[in-house]
């Protein structure tokens, strides 16, 4: 599901017709689309038509679906492909690009991606060929993919049994009291917002989950902090960090706007991984620089705390 909110501008004509005026203003949406996909439509908080004229000072919240594609195409998107071999492809995924297709994210995923360089020309039905794990949208860092079946399930295999291990680096908002420690907690969705999730001690609720965290570097009332993923939960680091009383930087959903960096974004990155590869005597050990937003952060953190 996709949503837009907008509120109408002095400039509006009055009384153009409220999907007309979200077509002409955003540039995310057809009429089209919402002729045949709309879920809700509000105004002022009020539900509303599409044929409902607007005014100016209006606040418009739309919400439709976006229509389910019968093929997945390739698309030339670069990758940073830090490993490869005849079995898989291991990427340093930008923040900003989604896994695998899904609603609301139908095309510029690292899958149709990797089905460009894989040469998989002709496109295909499956929405998440190679995928035998995710990051965030906005987390940046290490993906391993898989080429072939076989390989899909090899690496599934060792992501259940957890003979993987997952290194994340993140800026906190905020400095863990002890240096070093684990965080274990049931972790369920929020039931005050499904966009959310949360830490419990409720052994009926939720799934167990269990990180590892060592603060590397403090900064004044920031912390430079490597995680150790023992379980692979949806926003777990997220939640854990919050857990801690420290969000991540930048997180639009945990955290809070920050008054020394008020545009940071998601300060997370995968660093590092290491896996057991089909055929291999060893496992395979991948890292990842910290990208450009870290360095930049990191470097004003040194301006105003030292090094």
């Amino acid at each position: 599901m996709s949503e837009l909110t907008l509120r109408v501008s002095a400039d509006a004509g009055s009384g153009m017709r409220l999907d007309r005026y979200c077509a002409l203003k955003s540039g995310e949406v057809s009429r089209s689309r919402l002729k045949n996909g709309a879920l809700s439509a509000t105004v002022n908080g009020k539900a509303a038509k599409l044929s409902r004229a607007v005014r100016p000072g209006d606040l418009i919240v739309l919400a439709w679906e976006d229509p389910v594609p019968e093929r997945i195409e390739p698309e030339n998107i670069p990758l940073r492909i830090l490993y490869e071999d005849a079995n898989v492809t291991v990427v340093d995924k930008p923040q900003g690009m989604v896994t695998h297709p899904a609603a609301g994210n139908w095309t510029g995923t690292l899958v149709h991606a990797l089905m460009w360089h894989w040469g998989l020309a002709g496109g295909g039905e499956n929405p998440r060929p190679g995928i035998v794990h995710r990051l965030d949208k906005d987390t940046s860092g290490i993906i391993i993919t898989a080429r072939n079946p076989e390989t899909e399930t090899f690496l599934q295999e060792q992501f259940r049994t957890r003979k993987t291990v997952k290194v994340y680096a993140a800026i906190l908002s905020g400095v863990p009291r002890a240096r070093e420690g684990e965080i274990k907690t049931r972790i369920t969705r929020d039931p005050k917002n499904r966009k959310r999730f949360t830490w419990t001690d409720d052994e009926s609720r939720g799934k167990h989950a269990r990180t590892a965290y060592r603060v590397v570097k403090t900064y004044g009332p920031y912390a430079l902090v490597l995680f150790r993923l023992h379980t692979g939960r949806t926003h777990q680091l997220r939640v854990h960090s919050k857990y801690l009383g420290c969000p991540i930087l930048g997180d639009p959903i945990y955290g809070k706007k920050d008054k020394v960096f008020p545009d940071a974004t998601l300060m997370l990155h995968a660093k590092r991984l290491t896996i057991p590869l089909p055929g291999a005597r060893k496992p395979l050990t991948v890292r990842a620089p910290l990208p450009r937003r870290f360095r930049g952060i990191i470097s004003k953190l040194r301006e105003l705390y030292g090094p």
